[in-house]
């Protein structure tokens, strides 16, 4: 009798550290998916200003057609983005055409003095602090579940139950991992 109490004891402990770590790694995917919400409504935020930023910018910016049509076109990229890094990517040349845009917004002194440029211009920065926010809580994320998935003895049960690790939101564009250049002259 009591060694088969035994063996029910071991049992129900060898169980409830399968659900206990079951449940980690539901949990930690679930925060991995919430992240990249997270950084999803913070791209849509900036992607939804962006045609009340280039209506404001038309009317000043009218012999700036070729950077007009870049952030036009690095906005269509990231409408028919599809995956993570295809998505970061776009966002990548979105980012770098938005900067293209202000700095030849520079060489217009009406449109920097334009109170609703000023304000777009603002939201956008704003934007970018918070997607910049919403992209690391994404990353420490994915660490914890890919650390869950690889180490012992959860990677077992996450073995078990085809729990895989997920990728990190990268620059894949080297350029954008230097410096910019700033000239006044």
């Amino acid at each position: 009798m009591i060694p088969l109490l035994v063996i029910i004891g071991i049992l129900i402990v060898v169980g409830a550290w399968v659900v206990g770590i079951y449940n980690g790694l539901v949990r930690l995917r679930n925060q991995v998916k919430e992240a990249w919400a997270q950084v999803d409504v913070q791209l849509k935020r900036r992607f939804d200003l962006i045609p009340n930023l280039l209506e404001t910018v038309k009317g000043y910016m009218q012999h700036e057609r070729e950077t007009l049509e870049a952030v036009t076109q690095a906005r269509a990229a990231v409408a028919g983005a599809t995956g993570m890094s295809q998505r970061g990517d776009a966002e990548g040349g979105l980012t770098a055409a938005l900067g293209r845009l202000f700095a030849v917004a520079e060489s217009y002194p009406d449109l920097k003095a334009n109170q609703n440029f000023l304000a777009l211009q603002e939201e956008l920065a704003s934007t970018e602090n918070k997607i910049g926010a919403a992209r690391n809580f994404y990353n420490t994320a994915v660490m914890s579940l890919n650390n869950k998935v690889e180490m012992f003895p959860s990677n077992i049960i996450a073995g078990m139950f085809n729990f895989t690790k997920d990728q990190f939101f990268e620059l894949t564009d080297e350029g954008e991992r230097e410096a910019p250049k700033v000239n006044f002259s």
